[in-house]
């Protein structure tokens, strides 16, 4: 097998549900690692059922049980391409911390890498959307130079005249606008509206103000599709 295969064979095992591989020659924020692994996990289908009048607490405790389950599966991936001779360096939430830029993102964002290596597209939601998990996943990623084998970019979106997300945002952070490469995620989606509501939401629902939602992830097609198999 090649070294590809056995990454994505060893990413599997330890519990990725999807493996990616882009090239990020022109976007890379760590010299020389011009190469993405990406990653993800679904939320289990029982707990994206009861998310009609997200968010729920069980919907945020498992959100915070796969950002823990991708952290270690990412540190796992940056060992196992440095054990095969490669740099890599694994792009932890614990090692991001908080540090967002201006429009709560990340420099290099693991959907951008999932985007380029063919894993899905973006929503007019601003999330990773695939055909068989909607969006209920997520997501992360290791840079390297390790040479594997990429995947067909996605360069577009494939929503269509879908607007099942943006009818379900109380928040009006979704204009309907379709993604491309080429967008900025602030040109057809707005954080600050998402925030404010999720705030709110999260305080009537949980209990604690908290910048949670789920609502778009409830309500996209193919999300529904996934849940009800």
């Amino acid at each position: 097998m090649s070294l590809s295969q056995n990454l994505r064979k060893f990413l599997q095992k330890n519990g990725a549900k999807e493996v990616g591989y882009a090239d990020i020659t022109n976007f890379s924020p760590r010299p020389g690692l011009n190469t993405g692994v990406v990653f993800y996990i679904t939320y289990p289908k029982e707990i994206i059922r009861n998310m009609k009048n997200a968010p729920t607490q069980e919907y945020v405790d498992e959100l915070v049980s796969l950002n823990s389950r991708l952290d270690e599966l990412g540190m796992k991936c940056e060992n196992f391409l440095m054990d095969n001779g490669f740099d890599a360096y694994a792009q932890t939430k614990k090692r991001l911390g908080s540090d967002f830029g201006e429009f709560n993102s990340f420099e290099l964002p693991h959907k951008t890498i999932a985007t380029r290596a063919g894993l899905g597209w973006i929503g007019k939601s601003a999330l990773l959307t695939t055909f068989k998990y909607g969006s209920a996943l997520r997501m992360s990623s290791v840079l390297t130079n390790a040479p594997l084998k990429i995947g067909e970019p996605i360069l577009k979106s494939k929503c269509g005249k879908c607007t099942e997300c943006m009818d379900a945002c109380p928040g009006n952070a979704i204009s309907g606008i379709e993604w491309n490469y080429k967008l900025k995620r602030n040109d057809f989606y707005d954080d600050k509206k998402c925030e404010k509501y999720a705030l709110t939401v999260s305080e009537e629902n949980l209990g604690k103000a908290d910048t949670v939602c789920g609502k778009c992830i409830y309500a996209c097609p193919h999300t529904q599709k996934y849940i009800k198999n």
